[in-house]
């Protein structure tokens, strides 16, 4: 069910808030639009705290715009590593290049120009417009959905994009006016959504500023506020990886550059899950030679449609027939590891598996 609400009265009291409680973030300290641009990507579907390390190590590789655009790939995505949605890094380094080709490596002050980049939807354009350019642009984001469905007692589903246009009339409608406070109001929401406005039904309303105007608090419908159509279930996807060792060194692949992980590197692998005998197979059928064949612990990483099943092992490799297949391989050392590849999260179990095979050898 859709109400129409007034939302003018929660400008003074929720800027009021914020400026007394907004949390001294990296990208607060000097909101330049660079600044901005970066650490809103980055927070895209990843937490505040686990961002600000990435954001200050990123800032001291890419301190510009035109050094972003000339950052080599596999830098970028080293820097990237662990963060996870590496299209967004790729997104950025093209967006960059534009930036620097066609606005001379300033980002443009106008919104309709900023949906025009590379990986810039509507609520980062809103964000960069308003936080760094103090334009009256609101950015509704999942945070700012729940607060404000919330207080319009919205009972509409938050994952339609008619929702979402409403969300960003009304606020438009409510917008102030001077740079200072559209940066605020932009902030204030996400912060409010972030610390106060809690999903799951467990807001901490006792301490929204809010508070007093919010009808979902007053009729108890913030567990069923916002209201979100149920989602398809991930599909599963079994796998075996391979830890093939060659010395000191193990063998990495890149993917292919369309699809999951597109582009990345990865330890050897097959696409289903293979018992020993089943593992000792698929090596011979690829031309290697055992030497020593140990299980790894299963693991499962969750991606946002699909799990990965994962079984694996640690091959130390006797010797490898050249074929087409092993001339693919990239061979990497432990060190090389930690400072040049980029390994995706998928991987954290059968790396950390890896590290300690080599420690225990030390």
């Amino acid at each position: 069910m859709q109400r129409n609400v007034n939302l003018s009265p929660i400008v003074e009291p929720l800027l009021a808030w914020y400026d007394q409680n907004k949390r001294p973030l990296p990208w607060r300290e000097e909101p330049s639009p660079y600044h901005v641009w970066v650490s809103e990507i980055m927070l895209q579907q990843t937490r505040i705290e686990a961002v600000i390390p990435y954001y200050e190590r990123f800032l001291s590789a890419c301190p510009t715009v035109e050094a972003l655009a000339a950052i080599d790939d596999e830098q970028l995505m080293k820097l990237w590593e662990g963060l996870g949605y590496y299209s967004r890094a790729r997104n950025l380094k093209r967006a960059a290049q534009w930036i620097v080709d066609q606005h001379g490596g300033a980002l443009p002050a106008d919104y309709r120009e900023l949906l025009a980049l590379p990986g810039i939807g509507p609520y980062t354009a809103g964000a960069i417009a308003s936080i760094a350019y103090g334009l009256p642009e609101p950015a509704v984001d999942g945070n700012v959905l729940r607060v404000i469905t919330r207080l319009c007692a919205d009972e509409s589903d938050v994952t339609k994009e008619t929702t979402k246009q409403r969300v960003l009339a009304d606020l438009r409608a409510i917008y102030p006016q001077t740079k200072r406070e559209a940066a605020a109001m932009t902030q204030a929401l996400m912060e409010l959504g972030e610390r106060i406005c809690l999903p799951n039904g467990a807001p901490k309303c006792d301490q929204c500023p809010l508070g007093a105007l919010c009808p979902a608090r007053a009729e108890g419908l913030t567990d069923r506020i916002p209201y979100r159509s149920p989602k398809k279930p991930r599909r599963i996807q079994p796998r075996t990886v391979f830890l093939l060792l060659d010395g000191d060194t193990v063998a990495l692949r890149k993917r292919e550059d369309k699809g999951l992980l597109a582009g990345l590197w990865e330890f050897v692998g097959a696409e289903e899950n293979l018992d020993e005998a089943g593992a000792r197979r698929w090596l011979r059928t690829h031309g290697i030679e055992i030497e020593q064949l140990l299980p790894i612990p299963d693991a499962i990483h969750v991606f946002s449609h699909v799990e990965w099943h994962m079984t694996g092992y640690v091959v130390r490799c006797k010797k490898i027939t050249d074929s087409e297949w092993a001339r693919e391989l990239c061979w990497a050392t432990a060190k090389e590891l930690s400072d040049v590849y980029a390994l995706p999260t998928a991987f954290r179990s059968p790396f950390r598996a890896l590290m300690e095979f080599w420690g225990g050898e030390a």
